[in-house]
């Protein structure tokens, strides 16, 4: 859209804290009466309506307009943020194997400031699905770089949670 309409929707998200739970509804009718500026095939739309799904609880109605916004070519950092963000959902739907499926492609891809995310949420859907030591070895080896001394050696650790053993 515009640097005004983004603008609006960041100061939105801004005030998500001060909706109470039982007020989830006014704040997803916040931020349908934005989409609701958008063009009817803007990305933007189902993406931003997933968010807000999402972070008020339903994953399960986030879910499908993931799946819609990037069907519409929803790309770039938005785009990585709706394959984390859908894959975070598939799992606590119990689709945590679609959620790996998602997120493994996005290990090799650009570098960018939501490459711990993609760890983190990768490993939870590994968690769920009973791989610990791969889900485990992915957030050590995101830690690692963080931390002030002990890099290599949790590096080196992270590695040799999911390498064979002799």
């Amino acid at each position: 859209m515009n640097q005004d309409w983004e603008d609006r929707v960041t100061a939105a998200w801004g005030t998500f804290d001060d909706y109470a739970e039982e007020d989830a509804a006014d704040f997803r009718a916040v931020i349908d009466a934005l989409v609701a500026e958008l063009p009817e095939d803007s990305p933007l739309r189902p993406f931003e309506q997933a968010c807000a799904w999402d972070s008020t609880g339903h994953s399960d109605k986030a879910v499908p307009l993931y799946l819609e916004a990037l069907a519409r070519g929803l790309d770039g950092y938005k785009g990585r943020r709706a394959k984390i963000q859908l894959s975070s959902s598939l799992r606590n739907i119990g689709r945590a194997e679609d959620g790996v499926k998602l997120l493994t492609p996005e290990l090799d891809g650009p570098s960018d400031e939501l490459d711990d995310a993609v760890r983190a949420c990768l490993a939870l859907c590994l968690s769920s699905l009973g791989r610990d030591r791969e889900g485990l070895s992915l957030v050590l080896g995101a830690l690692a770089p963080h931390l002030p001394r002990y890099q290599r050696s949790m590096a080196n650790y992270a590695r040799a949670l999911v390498e064979p053993t002799d």
